[in-house]
């Protein structure tokens, strides 16, 4: 099946054909730097993350670039309120993003290109702007001239008599229009500068996609991502921007995910719901959070609550510990290369019935039933009595394939190694044979104290993670 997403700029499904044969060039809006990420911000980082990893899947050569926003008006206020300067503010939470996505199992992007080691190329593109009439100066600011650009509004589907009434607009008598907007504004006493031929100032917000895509990626893109909260302005702007002075589409895809709500309301300051995602992990398994973040389609609203990750980590448990088990049958199986050629059929036919999901806009909800699917196999496998090598590697095999797209099977991070906890089962094993109950009862304790639980099974003790 090829490959078919959904684009907000048609509105419709569309197949995937990348400009270049066996390349995608992707970029998906980063975060602006003053604070911690909250739940919120996960999804498009754990979806654009399954996104990149389901291409590579798919042998396609990434480039995937986000950006870190590193200097605006939230980060000098932040940078004034907590008497650090603005780039010291930057540095900590970059560094505090890379940590938590990390912990996310988020695969490190190709690049993250910062708007302060790109202002050379936002001011040539606002010069270029400047020069094609698309923009203009007034006091020191500079503006983008929306009525300029014919086709402002086309991918939110709004027009300007639209947007006039629609949004929320400051009265700025700089300004030929209301809809239009900054791209450089002009510093006031004490804030953090760069000198251009407008003056002191610093770029606006939406400027910095327009260059840094351009300057990383090239004047037209395979695909665009974000929140859908970026629809407008931010990627509007972005598309106005680039091509207005490129002539070519920006992006031939664009990709937006839903909101995310908390116990049915949208997340919000007001109402002091925003939960931090390190402050997350420290109460449930990173892969839990993400398991759930891929249980809805991408574009549907997803509600967060104490009985949704409940939900979510008991079928995240189902696969962990069919995989557990699969891979504890190995050490006591037959070995042999004999498969069933039922059995083989049966996985080829899961396998596919994954990929068409996959295929379909990216339903994370159905490939996670084929997922389910295979684990059901599984089961019915493991309850044999003999089992060869070959049949267990090949289900063995076929989840870690679709862990490579999901990236939900826990990773082994535990203090204690495998090995030594074999060893400290076998001790334990003999203190029972020589009735020393205190030392067996101290390794149990000790195991269950690190997570990991016994299991009497007719092949013998094997034990699991928590």
């Amino acid at each position: 099946m090829t490959l078919r997403v959904y684009n907000t700029l048609t509105r419709k499904k569309e197949e995937f054909v990348p400009i270049e044969p066996g390349k995608v060039k992707m970029y998906v809006c980063g975060p602006t730097v003053y604070n911690y990420i909250h739940i919120g911000n996960g999804r498009p980082v754990i979806f654009f993350d399954v996104v990149r990893r389901y291409l590579e899947s798919q042998k396609y050569e990434v480039t995937y670039i986000t950006n870190f926003t590193d200097v605006d008006d939230k980060m000098i206020r932040k940078a004034e309120e907590l008497a650090v300067t603005v780039p010291e503010l930057a540095e900590t939470f970059i560094q505090a993003f890379l940590d938590d996505v990390k912990t996310l199992g988020v695969h490190d992007a190709t690049l993250n290109p910062r708007v302060t080691e790109n202002i050379q190329e936002i001011i040539d593109f606002i010069a270029a702007l400047v020069e094609k009439d698309f923009a203009y100066e007034a006091r020191g600011d500079v503006y983008y001239r929306t009525s300029k650009f014919a086709e402002y509004g086309k991918l939110s589907n709004q027009n300007l008599e639209e947007l006039q009434y629609g949004i929320r607009i400051e009265v700025d008598d700089r300004k030929e229009s209301p809809q239009d907007f900054v791209l450089w504004k002009a510093a006031k006493p004490g804030e953090i500068y760069w000198d251009s031929p407008w003056g002191q100032g610093r770029p606006g917000w939406h400027i910095e996609c327009s260059a840094m895509v351009r300057k990383y990626l090239g004047e037209t893109i395979d695909i665009h991502g974000g929140g859908q909260d970026l629809t407008f302005p931010h990627h509007e702007c972005e598309i106005a921007q680039t091509e207005a002075v490129t002539g070519h589409p920006m992006a031939n895809y664009w990709l937006h995910n839903a909101f995310l709500n908390i116990d049915n309301e949208k997340m919000s300051k007001s109402l002091g719901n925003g939960i931090l995602i390190r402050d997350l992990v420290k109460q449930i398994k990173p892969q839990v959070f993400r398991f759930f973040m891929l249980s809805a389609h991408y574009r549907n609203p997803l509600n967060f609550s104490d009985e949704s990750l409940k939900q979510a980590s008991n079928a995240l448990d189902r696969i962990q510990n069919a995989y557990d088990n699969l891979k504890h049958r190995l050490t006591t199986a037959s070995a042999t290369s004999e498969i069933e050629s039922a059995l083989t059929d049966r996985l080829a036919a899961i396998a596919s019935q994954f990929d068409d999901k996959m295929n379909d806009d990216f339903n994370t909800p159905d490939a996670i039933t084929a997922v389910f699917d295979l684990v059901a196999e599984a089961n019915l496998y493991l309850q044999q009595e003999r089992v060869n090598t070959a049949a267990l590697q090949l289900f063995l095999d076929q989840l870690q394939a679709f862990d490579q797209t999901l990236g939900i099977l826990s990773q082994q991070t535990d203090e204690l190694l495998d090995e030594e906890i074999e060893q400290l089962i076998i001790e334990r094993t003999e203190s029972r044979k020589s009735k020393n109950w205190a030392r067996a009862d101290e390794i149990r304790d000790l195991l269950t104290e690190k997570g990991i639980f016994l299991e009497d099974t007719p092949q013998g003790i094997r034990w699991r993670r928590k």
